[in-house]
């Protein structure tokens, strides 16, 4: 089970060295709900990525409201780590609180933006990206 995005803030915080900080993203990546085999489809691919992902977004009502649950993959290590970064961060929030949630201004805070290839930022991006559409369809349903 991921720990909470604040949780993760905080070890973060723990971590002195980018080499421990880059383990302990790939470790997140190992805690996350493995992605359903029928889930890894052409709908659920994330484009934009240099490795594959996928997300897969469900809108659930639970406790009186409807929240987003989100589940992914991808078949790179860090990257994988990468999307349980925006699954714990997106995962149970409603579509308005997702849209409002500002996924890179984290990166910045985490220091990942600095630390991550010109191409995995570019992948950090699309994956915000897909989510946002994914959490305003979810709102345009209701």
């Amino acid at each position: 089970m991921l720990p909470t995005i604040d949780e993760i803030v905080s070890n973060f915080e723990l971590l002195d060295d980018w080499e421990e900080r880059y383990r302990y993203v790939i470790e997140l990546g190992r805690m996350m709900e493995p992605l359903p085999a029928e889930a890894h489809t052409d709908a659920n691919k994330v484009k934009g990525c240099a490795s594959q992902v996928w997300i897969e977004t469900r809108l659930d009502r639970a406790d009186g409201r409807h929240a987003l649950h989100l589940l992914g993959d991808s078949d790179a290590h860090i990257v994988r780590g990468l999307v349980a970064l925006m699954i714990a961060l997106y995962d149970g929030k409603t579509p308005e609180e997702a849209l409002a949630t500002d996924a890179l201004a984290l990166f910045q805070e985490l220091g990942l933006a600095e630390h991550l290839t010109p191409q995995r930022s570019n992948g950090v991006r699309s994956m915000v990206e897909r989510i946002r559409r994914d959490a305003q369809a979810a709102q345009a349903s209701l």
